[in-house]
């Protein structure tokens, strides 16, 4: 089956959207992650690179699902793909 110009371009946008938020991803695991170790300063009586990685790196990984929640979304009725409610 040949894919359509239509169809390549959501497949571009999915791909490079994806990559983006894996680099992110990559970043705040393990590029902050280990960098907050040396971060020596107390942040409500616990060390704050304990909450980089406890608290921080959550938050961040939540709004990583729910922007590509939303982006897909917004892509998928863009190009006449959406799921019927």
């Amino acid at each position: 089956m040949q894919l359509t110009s239509k169809h390549e371009a959501y497949w571009r946008k999915n791909l490079r959207i994806s990559a983006i938020l894996t680099l992110i991803w990559f970043f705040v695991t393990f590029v902050i992650g280990y960098f907050a170790r040396d971060l020596n300063f107390t942040f409500f009586g616990w060390p704050f690179s304990f909450w980089v990685g406890a608290q921080g790196a959550l938050i961040v990984y939540l709004l990583i699902i729910v922007y590509y929640a939303r982006y897909m979304n917004r892509l998928d009725q863009e190009h006449g793909v959406a799921e019927e409610d």
